[in-house]
């Protein structure tokens, strides 16, 4: 099952910061995908190669940033991570070569991603997740992955090794988290 973290502004205050959280993060876990996501510093782009460097120096195999295209492409990221509200930009990722995993809620989202040629979805929450709605479960999630062929990560409260032996289970092809790298 592959880990996917996803980076969270709430962890780091300024440039050292970010690179001391990466450190802990990529040196302490054993993670195929990561992505930068981060909603509030001023200089993303900035940001955003720190976290490629330091990501391309624990080789993780796909590296993606959260909703720029742009960005992704002339930092040379391998994709993109969009959200749900995205959809109409997965193929206009795609014509740029990008990886594209796209954020979903439901069984008809999961859907549309995959016929509009995503590579990967995330379902959330799985989990209680702090302001994301209530969990949708296990149960859910398993009905997710019988019901597609595109690669299903569970998303959403997964912060501990039960967490992921629960959604391990379901045959579902990996688990994103924010929090679960962090402790």
């Amino acid at each position: 099952m592959k880990a996917y973290f996803i980076s969270d502004p709430s962890y780091y205050h300024d440039i050292e910061t970010f690179k001391i959280y990466l450190q802990n993060v990529f040196s302490k876990n054993t993670i195929d995908y990561a992505c930068f996501r981060d909603k509030v510093s001023m200089d993303s782009a900035s940001y955003a190669k720190i976290f490629l460097d330091y990501a391309k120096r624990y080789k993780i195999s796909c590296i993606l940033i959260n909703k720029e295209i742009a960005i992704a492409q002339n930092l040379g990221f391998d994709g993109i991570h969009l959200t749900s509200d995205q959809m109409d930009l997965i193929g206009k990722a795609k014509r740029k070569n990008l990886f594209v995993i796209i954020s979903t809620h439901t069984l008809e989202e999961v859907a549309k991603a995959q016929i509009l040629g995503a590579d990967a979805v995330t379902i959330s929450p799985i989990f209680a997740s702090p302001n994301k709605g209530k969990p949708k479960g296990i149960g859910f999630l398993k009905e997710v992955v019988q019901s597609t062929s595109i690669r299903v990560f569970a998303l959403g409260g997964i912060i501990s090794t039960a967490h992921i032996e629960y959604v391990k289970e379901t045959e579902v092809y990996g688990y994103a988290s924010i929090r679960y790298f962090i402790y």
